[in-house]
């Protein structure tokens, strides 16, 4: 098991947990329907992507290349979660402009795409 990335899933996991019972909860109340939706597709996927990661901890084990989904992946959770969480509470923090950061959500989804392509080239390749 690779230490390092079992430890940015933990705290990736960590933070996501901390992001659903926030939105659950604070947000609740001051979210419009539609932004507390988006808040919760964000942390979807950041706990999807979370397991992904930690599959790759285990996976790695094995001396298997993993660095190229694990980078995609993480980044994926920053762009695509990150922005959907700011773009959620754009009304709340009073930052229109925050609305700048739509374009980065399908990047995120795009690198989700590619870790999880990436992931099945290095199974594929492996011995």
């Amino acid at each position: 098991m690779n230490k390092q990335i079992t430890v940015t899933a933990a705290i990736l996991g960590m933070l996501a947990v901390v992001a659903g019972a926030f939105g659950a909860h604070a947000l609740k109340k001051v979210l419009s329907p539609e932004h507390l939706e988006a808040w919760r597709t964000a942390v979807q996927y950041h706990f999807y992507h979370v397991f992904a990661i930690l599959f790759l901890a285990i996976y790695a084990r094995d001396g298997k290349e993993v660095t190229w989904p694990f980078i995609f992946f993480l980044l994926g959770i920053i762009c695509f979660s990150g922005s959907l969480y700011l773009l959620s509470c754009r009304d709340v923090l009073k930052a229109p402009g925050l609305v700048k950061l739509g374009p980065v959500t399908p990047l995120g989804g795009f690198f989700f795409i590619v870790g999880w392509g990436w992931l099945a080239v290095a199974v594929l390749k492996a011995k």
